[in-house]
């Protein structure tokens, strides 16, 4: 059947099976007209000669019969049928607006009035017979007025005028139906509120509900400016980067009160509830937004108003199953389709089926036998839905028991020392920590212990694992979220466990920073940090409006990362040499954006150097591209151009100045600590002439310096150089610089005789801080590097910022044997994992012996001891060879 042909078909069983719809059809005879020749105008058209309330009325009445047509007829799909009506919707309100505005104040424009639209009419997403929820704002400041007459007088008569326009009935029925409530305190508060006095109630005391409405909130008409910069200033209380699980179980538990409220539509058969029954609209469209709140925070994509819109980007982020999100979206399909026809019957907002002969009605409209039918066909999608919604709840887990004797029993047989892990939890349950007196804290509490108390006892020592959960719990601000969060997702509890049982530094930093458990959930957080660019990206992102606030923003995101990354090494998910050159990619995107935003900064006041740059050279771990977790970083400042040029701005300096000033700022930007905590330390002592010299030097000095006045130790740390910061020409002409200099264009020197007197006098200073040094000891890393070293400068080949591959190139060369990259290798992989689990450089318990076997890639700790061992001799008989010769 063609296009024209479904039409007519649906002209006929819009007149046999629906009233309304028949009584449209005998009032709108050229629209009929127009259908049975394939044609569907959806483009609402107001007669500017009709007073607006009737003009508004009549053109609602020639859609609502053109919708339905083209819905019955199968010619409009579902997002079609909506997006007409919600167009419709948007234009009417916006006339009333207008019309309300100019009636009372003659000329005005719809200044100062705005509504933000909230619910389906805000995802564009309207029901065939629906009301609209918007929320009615005015600026006192240039709402229009009377004289003497106050703005919230004003605005309250125009908000009066505005659904008197649209809900008024007569012959041609009515426009739309309006609902106020769902602003804050309907009961207590005028139906049109203040911009600012709404900003401060959405920022302080909404509520999880609210929040969730606003995921499909949008300014739709009157002063959208003002409604838009509303949405913008309340984002943030919509949008919570730090996730906040307590949201998420009110949002469940408002979905367990509309089931126990509409217990006679939760059952699918005659007279089920389409919208609030179990598997009804209601349970798909929480499905999403709850999985919105808890990941739309941290990734803009997700925050998609429409909710088949919204299913399909959790599917593709990986949040949802992608077959649940197909089948979610088909029955939401259905759901809604045949919510419109029960709506099409009479024009009533109603979302239950009905009963006997008026469901057969239902049926036949939509084009199936009978009501017996229509129920077959949804019944698969009903129960589909409530078996996926179902598996969010967690509710029905157990509580640990409050009685002493009972919990002492639990916790022998999960293998803690009952008696004091018994009294620890009895002391968070008695509030004895700030974080634990709340009633509230409690409650999340006792919701999160059987979890964290199943987790803690896989750690390898329970007792270990738990004394450091109170340790955290003592120094913690507020531990409602992070017990919302575990209980949420039972596989960070154990994450948690690992990283309290194996890891200090990690402990410390959640302690400060509860936030930080947050960015695991993410599954992308424990896969190797390949690229800098998507860091840069994301600490370019945020809600950072100005220098300060930036450096808080590149904190979180760096503390972030930097955690995650520790976590992996805990979790056994990567191997330490990617988790080091990954450490390393953080502080490369955070010298890339900090030192961009200082120079912005510093330009504003000074200018620029015209014809110059900043350059900033990398050296020693941080050059060849292996950080620890403790690690900080080495750096050289440079500038290009001519020394004796003067910046361009309001304050001009010289070069040197200029550029002393700003690697001054630059060092403050990296590592002066905000709000959001510490970054890096930051060593400039490697800069030519030491600790002595200027901090900032011209590309120039620098090459004279480093050509004819530098110490052997110093050509030794160029060999570990590398540009991480400054135009790709620069960067090309520093490295030809430090090329020059280590393949030859250097004073000769005994470096052999240098470095093992250099070797020494460190040997005396800084001896090894514990017996699994494995960097200071004999043997050991730094042995390691000077033997490298001295062998790139006096052989002139080898050379590469990164050591293992140095050693790859000399070993290709004949200088040294394969086996010191294994050697390497295991002793790098044991430094960056004592950093995290051994801080103190000392054999830790057991328990955390297996972890870094594990983590090093070996089956035990006499392994890890035995290669360990292996590897320094090795480096010592190589460093002996080379001393010696």
């Amino acid at each position: 059947m063609n296009e024209a042909g479904r039409l007519d078909d649906a002209v006929e069983r819009a007149v046999r099976w629906s009233p309304f719809l028949a009584m449209l059809v005998d009032r709108e005879p050229g629209i009929v007209a127009a259908a049975r020749d394939g044609r569907l105008d959806l483009d609402a058209w107001i007669d500017p000669d009709l007073p607006t309330g009737t003009a508004l009325r009549r053109a609602r009445r020639a859609l609502a019969l053109s919708v339905a047509l083209g819905d019955l007829a199968g010619v409009l799909d579902l997002t079609a049928v909506t997006a007409a009506l919600t167009r419709f919707a948007d234009l009417a309100l916006d006339t009333a607006i207008r019309t309300a505005i100019a009636e009372r104040y003659p000329g005005e424009e719809p200044r100062g009035f705005a509504a933000i639209a909230l619910g389906k009419q805000g995802s564009h997403e309207l029901n065939y017979s629906s009301d609209i929820d918007p929320i009615l704002l005015f600026d006192p400041a240039t709402l229009p007025r009377r004289a003497r007459e106050e703005p919230e007088e004003a605005a309250v008569r125009i908000a009066r005028r505005v659904v008197e326009l649209l809900q008024a009935r007569d012959g041609d029925g009515y426009v739309l139906r309006v609902d106020l409530r769902l602003r804050p305190s309907p009961e207590a508060t005028p139906i049109a509120l203040p911009v600012g006095g709404a900003i401060a109630y959405y920022e302080s005391q909404a509520l999880a509900w609210e929040r969730a409405a606003f995921i499909r909130a949008r300014a739709a008409a009157g002063d959208l400016a003002l409604g838009q910069s509303f949405l913008g200033a309340i984002r943030p209380f919509v949008w919570r980067r730090t996730l906040d699980f307590g949201a998420v179980g009110e949002i469940r538990s408002l979905s367990a009160r509309i089931r126990d409220h509409h217990a006679q539509g939760q059952r699918l058969g005659p007279g089920f509830d389409l919208k609030r029954g179990r598997g009804g609209i209601r349970e798909v469209e929480f499905f999403a937004q709850i999985h919105q709140l808890i990941h739309g925070g941290r990734d803009a994509v997700l925050r998609a108003p429409a909710t088949r819109d919204a299913l399909t980007e959790l599917a593709i982020a990986g949040w949802i199953e992608a077959d649940d999100a197909t089948d979610l979206a088909a029955a939401y399909t259905l759901l809604r389709t045949v919510e419109h026809r029960v709506q099409m019957i009479d024009d009533r907002q109603t979302h239950r089926l009905p009963t006997g002969d008026a469901l057969d009605a239902v049926a036949r409209l939509h084009g199936l036998a009978n009501g017996e039918a229509l129920i077959a066909m949804l019944r698969p999608h009903v129960e589909r839905v409530g078996t996926v919604y179902d598996a969010l709840d967690d509710r029905r887990r157990p509580a640990l028991s409050v009685d002493a004797e009972t919990l002492e029993q639990t916790l022998a047989a999960r293998g803690f020392d009952a008696e004091a892990a018994g009294r620890r939890i009895a002391a968070w349950r008695g509030g004895s920590y700030p974080a634990l007196r709340s009633p509230a804290a409690r409650e999340a509490l006792e919701a999160v212990l059987p979890v964290l108390v199943e987790a803690l006892a896989k750690a390898p020592d329970p007792d270990q694992a738990l004394l450091r959960l109170d340790r955290m719990l003592e120094r913690m601000g507020s531990a409602i979220n992070i017990f919302r969060l575990l209980e949420a997702r039972p596989g960070l509890a154990e994450l948690l466990a690992r990283l309290l049982a194996h890891a200090p530094p990690l402990a410390d930093e959640l302690a400060r920073r509860p936030a930080l458990i947050d960015g695991l959930i993410d599954a992308s957080a424990l896969d190797t940090i390949d690229d800098a660019a998507p860091l840069v990206a994301a600490m370019l992102g945020g809600d950072a409006g100005d220098y300060g606030a930036r450096l808080d923003h590149v904190r979180r995101v760096v503390g972030e990362a930097r955690f995650a990354l520790g976590a992996q090494i805990v979790a056994g998910s990567a191997d330490p040499l990617a988790v080091a050159a990954g450490y390393a990619r953080v502080a490369d995107a955070a010298v890339e954006v900090l030192a961009q935003a200082a120079i912005a900064e510093f330009a504003a006041v000074h200018g620029q150097v015209p014809g110059s740059e900043l350059v900033i050279l990398a050296l020693g771990r941080y050059g060849g591209g292996a950080l620890t977790h403790a690690s900080d970083l080495d750096l050289i400042y440079l500038f290009t151009g001519d020394f004796d040029a003067e910046s361009d701005g309001a304050k001009p300096l010289g070069a040197t100045l200029y550029y002393n000033r700003l690697a001054s700022r630059v060092t403050a930007a990296l590592s002066v600590a905000t709000a959001a905590g510490a970054l890096f330390e930051v060593d400039t002592r490697l800069r030519p002439s030491g600790a002595q010299g200027p901090l900032a030097v011209s590309l120039d000095s620098f090459a004279r310096y480093a050509r004819q006045d530098a110490w052997t130790w110093e050509h030794m740390a160029l060999t570990r150089a590398r540009p991480v910061f400054g135009s790709a020409a620069a960067r090309g002409a520093t490295q030809a610089i430090i090329d020059a200099v280590l393949g030859g264009d250097r004073p000769a020197r005994d470096v052999v005789a240098e470095a093992v007197t250099m070797r020494a006098d460190m040997a005396r200073h800084k001896p090894p801080r514990g017996s699994l040094d494995v960097k200071l000891a004999s043997g050991g890393l730094v042995d390691l590097e000077f033997a490298v070293h001295v062998l790139q400068l006096t052989g002139r080949t080898g050379f590469d910022p990164d050591l293992g591959r140095a050693i790859d190139a000399l070993a290709a060369a004949g200088l040294v044997a394969p086996s010191l990259r294994a050697a390497h290798d295991l002793l790098t992989r044991l430094l960056v994992t004592l950093r995290l689990v051994a801080p103190d450089l000392e054999p830790p318990a057991p328990a955390t012996r297996a972890l870094i076997a594990a983590a090093v890639g070996v089956a035990d700790w006499d392994s890890v001891v035995a290669g360990a061992d292996a590897a320094r001799q090795e480096v010592q008989a190589h460093w002996a060879r080379l001393t010696e010769a």
